[in-house]
C-alpha cells in the first residue's frame, strides 16, 4: 500500500515548475540571466516528461534552401528519425523537417510578448520542408503530408487583469495562419489553447504547468511522426 496519489503527483509537478520560475524571477537580477533561467525551467520540464522520441532545446531552425529562422527559446524536435542536429558553442541548428513545436519563454504575458512570439513562430513556419516517399516491404508509401508546427508562449504570470480575459483573447486573435499561437502556459494563473475551429480556450488553472504538459503531449501524439527528410537536398550545399 502506498500513500501516493495521482492528484498529489500531478500537483507536485506543477508546484515544482512554478516555484523554480518564481525563484528565477526573485533571485536573478539581470534580465538576460532571468530569461535564461526561466527558459531552463521549461526545457527541463519538457526534456524530463516528454516521451524519449522528443527533445527540447534553444535553437535556430534551418532549411534545405539555406534559410534560417530567428533564434528560438525552445524548439521541440524529433531525435528518433531526424538524421542530424548541428551544435557549436552552445548553439543548436535543427533541420526544419524535424520540428514539432516552437515556444517563446517570457516572464509575463502581454500584447507585446504575444506579438513577439507570433513573429518568431512565423519565421519557422515559413521555412521549406522536404518529405520523401517512405519505402516498405511492398514498395513505397506516398510522402507524408507536412505536419503543422505548433507554436506557443510560456510565462510565469500575465500582465493583464483578469489574467486570461478579453485583452488576452484579442491579442491571440491577431495572429494569421503563419504566426498564430496554438498553446501556452501562464504557470501562476492558467493556460490557453486553440481549438480546431479557431476558437481560443483560455482556462484559469491552479496546476497550469501540468495541464499544459498534458495538452501538449496530446497534440504531439496527434501530429504523429515527422516527414522523411531529403538529406540530399541539404548535401548539395557541400558542392565547391
Amino acid at each position: 500500500m502506498t500513500d501516493w496519489t495521482l492528484r498529489t503527483l500531478l500537483a507536485a509537478l506543477h508546484d515544482g515548475v512554478a516555484q523554480r520560475l518564481q525563484t528565477s524571477r526573485n533571485t536573478m537580477g539581470h534580465p538576460v540571466l532571468k530569461g535564461d533561467a526561466s527558459e531552463t525551467v521549461w526545457l527541463d520540464l519538457l526534456n524530463t516528461y516528454l516521451p524519449e522520441r522528443y527533445r527540447a532545446a534553444r535553437a535556430v531552425v534551418i532549411d534545405s534552401e539555406n534559410r534560417s529562422s530567428d533564434q528560438l527559446d525552445i524548439v521541440v524536435f524529433d531525435r528518433q528519425y531526424s538524421p542530424f542536429v548541428f551544435q557549436h558553442a552552445g548553439v543548436n541548428v535543427i533541420p526544419a523537417e524535424s520540428v514539432y513545436a516552437v515556444f517563446e519563454a517570457k516572464q509575463s504575458l502581454d500584447a507585446a510578448q504575444v506579438d513577439y512570439a507570433q513573429k518568431k513562430i512565423a519565421s519557422v513556419r515559413a521555412l521549406h520542408r522536404t518529405s520523401l516517399p517512405i519505402p516498405h516491404a511492398g514498395g513505397t508509401f506516398d510522402p507524408k503530408p507536412l505536419p503543422w508546427i505548433l507554436g506557443g508562449i510560456l510565462t510565469l504570470e500575465s500582465g493583464w487583469n483578469p489574467a486570461l480575459g478579453d485583452p488576452a483573447s484579442a491579442a491571440l486573435a491577431k495572429g494569421d495562419d503563419q504566426s498564430r499561437l496554438d498553446i501556452g502556459c501562464i504557470a501562476a494563473q492558467g493556460l490557453f489553447y486553440r481549438e480546431e475551429l479557431g476558437r481560443y480556450v483560455l482556462l484559469p488553472h491552479t496546476k497550469a504547468a501540468t495541464a499544459f504538459l498534458f495538452e501538449l503531449i496530446a497534440r504531439l501524439q496527434a501530429s504523429a511522426t515527422v516527414p522523411m527528410i531529403d538529406v540530399r537536398a541539404y548535401a548539395r550545399w557541400l558542392a565547391d
